[in-house]
């Protein structure tokens, strides 16, 4: 079945649990989309999983382009939601309406992602919507404010930091986005999120009253060389990767390779 964004609602009402990857080239995309993810996210996560900056902010619009048309050609299944990186939204409302226009028509995204609750973020939001074009929002830890907020710590942890994170998504909620991720806030600040909203809440680290969780798949195939504490290794390729690389030079150099 082709997941569609309408579909969201009605998964929320029924309690299906919505399952999120990320994908930063083709061969993502397609174990992503293979292995069943309701959505497959080009997330700005890339420029340090693909790209080794030490923050998404390097990343630039071409950057991210140029990666989602690759995740996508192997996404089939799922939809296919593209963040917009740093400065591609934020100065005013025209320059976001471009950014996620060419994501849509050259990338193929059927949706993008957008961080940040404050008012002017919601009316992006809504006049993104307005002209058709899906939108995720994205409130808590918001690595493209890294340096504002002080590095990746959890958010939320006071009650006014708390009511002010909640007040952001009723907003995002309002300007009509179709879901929303919750990034490394309390679990009970997630709760009270996900039963005050009627869109979808993707969280990530952010407990387990979410209505669906994402992770980076380079964490979950055990591919990155740091992973947050609220991430799940589910195998590790890196090792298994350089082991089998080693034996191949290994063998190389002994001439057991080629046979």
């Amino acid at each position: 079945m082709t997941v569609r964004v309408n579909q969201f609602f009605d998964w929320k009402q029924q309690g299906r649990p919505v399952a999120v990857l990320t994908a930063w080239d083709f061969m993502s995309g397609r174990i992503a989309d293979q292995a069943g993810a309701d959505i497959v996210l080009v997330g700005d996560s890339l420029a340090m999983v693909a790209l080794g900056y030490e923050t998404t902010l390097p990343l630039t619009f071409e950057e991210m382009l140029h990666h989602a048309k690759a995740a996508r050609r192997g996404v089939d299944q799922a939809l296919f939601v593209v963040d917009l990186p740093f400065l591609s939204y934020q100065v005013d409302i025209s320059g976001a309406m471009r950014s996620a226009g060419r994501m849509l028509k050259e990338a193929g995204a059927q949706a993008v992602k957008v961080e940040g609750g404050y008012l002017r973020m919601a009316q992006t939001i809504e006049a993104l919507v307005e002209s058709g074009i899906p939108v995720m929002g994205h409130v808590g830890l918001t690595p493209q404010s890294v340096n504002l907020i002080g590095g990746f710590r959890k958010q939320g942890k006071s009650p006014e930091a708390a009511d002010r994170i909640l007040q952001e998504a009723i907003a995002i909620e309002k300007a009509g986005a179709f879901s929303i991720v919750l990034e490394h806030i309390p679990a009970e600040l997630a709760k009270t999120i996900t039963e005050t909203l009627t869109i979808t809440t993707i969280g990530i680290g952010a407990g387990q009253h979410c209505d669906g969780q994402v992770l980076v798949t380079a964490d979950v195939l055990g591919l990155s060389d740091w992973q947050p504490p609220f991430a799940k290794r589910y195998v590790d390729l890196q090792e298994a990767g350089v082991d089998a690389a080693r034996q191949f030079c290994e063998d190389v150099r002994s001439q057991a390779f080629p046979l």
